[in-house]
């Protein structure tokens, strides 16, 4: 039987997941079992579990419908248990170094108590420094092992379940399990303290709780609120015969809880009445004779509750309450007669047919937005589209696109009237999020470095970034996010905390890859002054952070002399600028300036980079791909990555120029060893790409489909990419 088991629930976190896994896994102790709780196997969860299962027998993964919620998934966790103790982890937590060997060593100090409760963290996803909200309670305990009575005050209602280590034959004694509905940590945690004879306290930090973006999901506005009140109910119904001491303690803090919920009507959407008279009723029939109402505005809440004068409290929370309010009363254009327009046009009512796109900061029709506006046109031209473009890009707007420059009194009527607005970045922070509105994240490109919070330990590209609490802000505007496979859900989860949903339909950008022919990949070689008959090489560094300005970072005159007569290049540089060299000239073709990345994709027979996220693009072409890596080590410790590229890359890698020209003179760049390494990769990050994405989008946000009804994603198998032009010409 091993000392702990510790049960992690991985619904909805599974980006942070192995994060969870491994700090158990690291601990210094190591007599314990290692239980994730995942929704079903296959699931991108159970894929995490499993592989931390291969690497480490101590870890058994089990699986509860996420139908079950956070209450079920914890009782499968506890029915699987076999521990002496069991602790629960959230999979967005971590346990702190040395967690379990100290909790080993207060247990051996106290003997076998039914509960241990410690000290917790609590750290911001941005900026701040973390908290412990536990210390000053369980500071007030004696200091050995003890009776629940011996300190009141500490019932379990104000700490979270993972806060504790639980004897389990106690529980199992007791048939303690989670209640199953929401609130579920206050009824758990009632019950057991109910329940719980002898006790202690670990007086440090065991659990590294993240906190939430967007706050604790309790918290968000629905009917949910109305189960707080059944799990007070079920909590005080189990309370009875406990000394005056300890009841009054624990009625006390759970009607701290009922009067936070009453105080802010937002939270439910209806019956805001019906809740405070439950909540009144409950009050005086489980209010005990000796209880003392707390003074000040708190004891007029509880004196108001208690008579059900609910129209009272109402007025009372109307005065309390703080005038610093809604988004709509922040728009911030720079011009002042813009402004007063901006804040007009946001009382107007929204405009259902109305779709605003933009694309890299508005540097150009391209990209997701521009697929997904190209697909609505055919699926629902009821819909008026406008794209954003700075002034300088006008003229390359296609014909027949309507557009708005950004900064026009246009832009932001646009902005203030549409129900649609799609983005590969953000819009601008003055960009007020309206309630209906619909802001779809497209992204642009798969995470192989570090993005959103996650640059913050980076110091050079936090420096670059700004305020993290900012850029949250920016995120909380979402409301879908496009992945085009597991890796970007879970990274984007990790990068960009919200409330937004993740649609997996791949990437709208990447649809051409499967449905272009044969004749438009001549074309655009044609366009781009590929010479007939000529194996075009893309190379596409990325951007440096410790870097100024662009570099090719090769001499690229001279691999086309090494690499074989047969061969050029099209040099596309990072879109941070503007072009990659002054002209083109002899077998270098500068790409840069051309808006679509897509399109000189096609036109490449072979992708040459570094470790720019293109290479998952075109991935989807099942075309030949060299990663030249002759800075690996400082790009990975500058900028941070999120997977070690030099083990799973997409084809050969070459770290200098002689090894770059040698894979393309023995004709090695497009062998089977490199086939067999971009199967693999494609297997990875292909995964949603399938030329029906745009489609997806458009019929889930803009037609308003069911998920259940769009296109399915085509298997990769039979998957036919749009064909290289070495095909074409034979």
């Amino acid at each position: 039987m091993p000392r702990f088991s510790i049960i992690v629930p991985s619904h909805g976190v599974v980006g942070r997941l192995s994060l969870a896994l491994d700090s158990v896994l690291a601990q210094s102790y190591g007599d314990f079992e290692l239980i994730p709780v995942c929704d079903a196997p296959g699931s991108p969860a159970a894929d995490v579990a499993t592989g931390h299962a291969g690497r480490d027998s101590r870890v058994a993964p089990v699986n509860s419908p996420p139908s079950a919620g956070l209450s079920g998934a914890r009782n499968t966790g506890l029915r699987a248990a076999t521990g002496s103790y069991v602790l629960f982890l959230d999979g967005d937590d971590t346990l702190a170094p040395g967690a379990l060997a100290a909790l080993d060593a207060r247990l051996t100090e106290t003997g076998d108590v039914d509960v241990l409760y410690f000290e917790h963290e609590r750290a911001p996803w941005w900026e701040g420094e973390p908290t412990n909200p536990a210390a000053p309670l369980l500071a007030k305990t004696p200091t050995g092992a003890f009776s629940p009575a011996q300190a009141p005050q500490l019932t379990g209602v104000q700490l979270p379940a993972w806060s504790a280590a639980y004897r389990r034959a106690f529980l199992t004694d007791h048939q303690l399990t989670f209640p199953d509905t929401q609130f579920t940590d206050l009824g758990w945690g009632g019950l057991v303290t109910v329940a719980a004879e002898r006790i202690a306290v670990l007086r440090s930090v065991v659990v590294r709780h993240l906190l939430r973006r967007q706050g604790s999901r309790l918290n968000l506005p629905g009917e949910h609120h109305h189960q707080l009140l059944d799990q007070v109910e079920l909590v005080l119904g189990s309370a009875q015969g406990l000394a005056p001491e300890r009841s009054q303690a624990l009625f006390e803090q759970l009607f701290a809880v009922v009067l936070k919920t009453a105080s802010r009507p937002e939270r439910l959407p209806s019956g805001h009445r019906a809740f405070f008279r439950r909540a009144g009723r409950l009050y005086r029939t489980h209010r005990t004779a000796n209880y003392r109402v707390p003074g000040g505005s708190l004891g007029v809440q509880h004196r108001l509750l208690a008579s059900g004068a609910y129209t009272a409290f109402k007025a009372l929370r109307g005065a309390n309450r703080s005038a610093s309010g809604a988004a709509e009363r922040v728009p911030r254009p720079r011009m002042l007669r813009t402004r007063l327009r901006y804040a007009r046009d946001l009382r107007r009512p929204l405009d259902p047919n109305l779709a605003v796109y933009c694309a890299y900061w508005g540097r150009g029709y391209a990209c997701s937005p521009a697929a997904i506006h190209a697909k609505a046109s055919q699926l629902a031209p009821h819909i008026r589209s406008v794209f954003l473009v700075e002034p300088d890009a006008v003229d390359a707007v296609p014909k027949g696109v309507e557009h708005a420059v950004i900064g026009s009194r246009k832009y932001w009527e646009v902005l203030a009237r549409a129900k649609y607005l799609v983005n590969n970045a953000n819009f601008a922070e003055d960009v007020v999020k309206r309630r209906g509105s619909v802001h779809v994240q497209t992204q642009h490109g798969t995470p192989l470095k570090k993005m959103g919070v996650d640059q913050s330990t980076y110091p050079v590209v936090a420096a670059a970034t700004g305020s993290f609490a900012k850029l949250l802000g920016r995120v909380d505007r979402w409301d879908y996010n496009i992945s085009s496979n597991r890796h970007s859900t879970q990274m984007w989860e990790r990068a960009f905390p919200g409330s937004y949903e993740a649609l997996e339909y791949g990437y709208p950008r990447n649809d051409v890859y499967y449905t272009a022919t044969a004749d438009e990949v001549a074309r655009v070689r044609r366009e781009l002054g590929v010479p007939e008959g000529k194996t075009a090489v893309l190379y596409a560094p990325t951007h440096r952070d410790y870097q100024t300005g662009f570099d090719t970072g090769l001499d690229l005159e001279a691999f086309c002399a090494a690499a074989g007569d047969d061969v050029v290049v099209l040099l596309r540089a990072h879109y941070f600028y503007d072009q990659g060299r002054a002209k083109s000239s002899g077998r270098i073709i500068d790409v840069t300036g051309h808006r679509s990345s897509e399109d000189v994709c096609l036109a490449a027979d072979a992708l040459v980079t570094d470790y720019s996220s293109i290479m998952f693009d075109y991935a989807n072409l099942d075309r030949p791909i060299v990663v030249y890596a002759d800075d690996w080590e400082v790009y990975r410790e500058t900028r941070g990555v999120y997977f070690d590229l030099m083990e799973a890359p997409p084809g050969p890698v070459a770290r200098t120029p002689e090894e770059l020209a040698q894979v393309f003179r023995d004709g090695s760049y497009a062998g089977a060893e490199s086939s067999a390494l971009r199967a693999e990769f494609r297997s990875r990050f292909s995964e949603f790409d399938d030329g029906l994405a745009a489609e997806r989008v458009v019929r889930r946000v803009f037609l308003g489909e069911p998920p259940e009804t769009v296109p399915p994603v085509v298997p990769l198998a039979e998957r036919v990419p749009a064909p290289a032009a070495t095909l074409v010409r034979s």
